[in-house]
């Protein structure tokens, strides 16, 4: 398929599967805003957008139809659709809520958002995570689902509803199970609580929170899951940028050093590492770290050497391109090729390599003209009729999220220099070649390749126990395929086409 481009680059890896990291516990996206609207569509057009997120099959021709997502985000509403424009909030981002003013519920709301819930299990979607950006707006100190109209950083909940706020998770979380056969195996109950800019609307639901307000909320959750019986996890804190979790970064003492705030037995008014329903992780979002591409790596560094100071694990929870991503052009406008693509692959990577993230998951599934989307929605001009199509980036997180299922281990893998020495942190070459390797639980080893550079990059893999390389297999995502899916490759070469992402899968013996 290359063989007109010349070979630029070869290398020798040592991948050794007994040199073991961090567990993987999924690849995810979230339901925002889009499947409000889209849920609601024909069967033929969810369907399909159902296929490309979560199938794990092969159409008639051996390609992928999908990328296997393994966790789907559920919004859980807050009730800015009922207020309409006295909400404050842009149409197209309000969220129902099941919660009426009278106390019951009505578990019709959010139906749009419950079909695709439907739609993930039946492609067997293995873990489910209800998140909220604000409390129920009869709860909130302003009456409304965004800070708006309030000054600081404190939480927009009232006093008094703590308890109130418990309650309705939780009855979100059993409601949920009962009616739609769904079960949240996590509750994220807060969002980038530690944004700088506060949640002034109109743009979305949102809330700031002081730590000892997120400690307040876990630890309220906790007893009311407890109570019940309830085992879905608990975590906190959605942070907005890295930096706020290992240092203070642009906001004051109280939403600042949070992995030492909630998990620091020392921290007594904020430690949260005894609670029943709350693993010992931290969420955070990959966000404004990103750039320089130096940056992105001494960021991560930080943020593990302070996880793992405190004993605790990390999941990347939520990230798109923002104003700062300058190399690809910022956010603006939806891009289906390879330049965003490779763009959010090199970031995946650092995330994996530098911060061990068990989990990493991308803001939307559906976006509009903007870089927040796997799939792209958008108006046709000749039919008028609205239509979604995939990206190069749906593919390219594929090539992680398809073959890395939840229970794998990230393990070793470095570059043999021209002695034969095997030097540790060799194997990402932010401009050129990025590998990362996982074993899963049935024996089998991916090796995933991002190559960045404009040449072919040849890689010899030197693995201890494969079977023979006529026995491995290969799925690429590149510049030059028509097709923008997974495109099998079988060959007994390794080899990287410029500006691509490829999965190999080695069979160990």
């Amino acid at each position: 398929m290359h063989s007109a481009v010349h070979t630029t680059v070869s290398h020798v890896y040592k991948v050794n599967p007994t040199v073991e990291y961090q567990t993987i516990d999924g690849f995810g996206a979230s339901d925002a805003w889009s499947m409000r609207f889209v849920g609601k569509m024909d069967d033929e057009t969810t369907s399909r957008c159902a296929d490309w997120l979560f199938s794990l099959e092969n159409d008639a021709d051996g390609n992928p139809r999908g990328i296997g997502l393994s966790i789907w985000r559920f919004n859980i509403g807050s009730g800015s659709v009922e207020q309409g424009d006295s909400s404050r909030i842009n149409n197209g981002t309000r969220t129902e809520c099941f919660l009426l003013p009278d106390g019951r519920y009505d578990w019709n709301k959010q139906a749009g958002q419950r079909k695709f819930l439907h739609l993930a299990k039946e492609r067997g979607v293995p873990y489910f995570l209800g998140f909220l950006n604000s409390p129920p707006v009869y709860y909130t100190k302003n009456g409304l689902a965004t800070n708006t109209g309030r000054e600081g950083a404190s939480y927009n909940l009232r006093e008094d509803c703590y308890d109130n706020f418990a309650r309705f998770m939780a009855d979100v979380i059993e409601g949920l199970e009962k009616h739609d056969g769904i079960k949240l195996d996590y509750i994220s109950p807060l969002n980038e609580p530690d944004g700088h800019w506060n949640w002034q609307g109109p743009k979305q639901e949102g809330t700031p929170a002081t730590n000892r307000e997120i400690a307040k909320v876990a630890t309220t959750l906790d007893r009311e899951l407890s109570r019940r019986g309830i085992a879905t996890r608990i975590i906190i804190p959605e942070s907005s940028d890295y930096r706020c979790m290992f240092s203070m970064h642009l906001t004051d003492w109280d939403r600042a050093n949070e992995i030492r705030t909630f998990f620091s037995p020392d921290s007594a008014a904020t430690y949260v590492g005894n609670l029943k329903n709350l693993p010992r992780l931290m969420a955070g979002h990959s966000y404004w770290s990103n750039t320089p591409v130096e940056a992105m790596k001494s960021n991560r560094i930080a943020l593990n050497d302070t996880l793992k100071k405190y004993g605790v694990d990390f999941w990347q929870s939520e990230v798109c391109i923002m104003s700062n991503d300058e190399e690809i052009g910022g956010g603006g406008g939806f891009d289906r090729t390879m330049k965003t693509a490779l763009y959010v692959a090199r970031l995946l990577h650092h995330d994996m390599v530098y911060a061990n993230a068990r989990s990493w998951q991308w803001w939307r599934a559906i976006g509009g003209d903007y870089k927040d989307g796997l799939l792209f929605q958008y108006r046709d001009k000749v039919t008028g009729n609205d239509t979604i199509v995939d990206s190069k980036l749906l593919w390219a997180l594929g090539n992680y999220s398809r073959f890395i299922r939840p229970g794998a281990r990230r393990v070793d893998v470095s570059m043999v220099g021209d002695d034969g020495s095997v030097s540790p942190d060799s194997s990402t070459d932010p401009y050129g070649l990025m590998l990362s390797a996982y074993k899963d639980e049935n024996g089998d080893l991916f090796v995933v390749g991002i190559n960045y550079s404009d040449g072919v990059i040849d890689a010899v893999l030197d693995i201890d126990g494969a079977r023979p390389v006529s026995s491995w297999s290969s799925y690429i995502t590149a510049e030059g395929n028509k097709n923008l899916s997974l495109f099998p490759v079988k060959s007994n070469n390794i080899r990287f086409a410029p500006r691509s992402v490829m999965t190999v899968i080695i069979p160990l013996i």
